[in-house]
């Protein structure tokens, strides 16, 4: 399982570096507050809070480093027009299909389950389907 652990961690932190570097070279510094959903804003928030009152050091200064994988997806939704032409390979309802399936798989990876070999080959053509999508 560890192979997959490294896998999924190398794919989600490279999503947070997609979004944010996009966000930034489009937006500016300020674009967490002017293009995040306030659902996904608030949910980063509490993780912070949630946290901080736990006497946890920081684990990053960035916000985006406190969303989930399916936040990472919404985010995306939600500035379509920025990521399009990173996206050409794809359309809406591809995408939101590959982030699912993402998402899914993740469960039992972060939660330290087990990936029977079928899932396991699943896995990877969708995160092969993920970086096709942004080719």
């Amino acid at each position: 399982m560890g192979e997959f652990y490294r896998m999924f961690y190398s794919l989600e932190n490279d999503i947070r570096e997609l979004i944010a570097n996009t966000m930034e070279e489009l937006h500016g510094p300020n674009w967490w507050g002017d293009k995040v959903p306030q659902a996904v804003r608030d949910n980063v928030k509490k993780n912070k809070e949630n946290e901080d009152s736990e006497g946890l050091e920081a684990r990053s200064v960035r916000r985006i480093d406190y969303t989930t994988f399916g936040e990472l997806g919404e985010i995306i939704k939600a500035n379509w027009d920025d990521f399009r032409g990173l996206f050409s390979n794809c359309s809406i309802p591809r995408f939101e299909k590959v982030i699912k399936r993402l998402n899914v798989a993740r469960g039992p990876i972060a939660h330290s389950g087990y990936i029977v070999p079928e899932e396991a080959v699943r896995l990877k053509l969708t995160i092969r389907d993920w970086y096709t999508m942004i080719g």
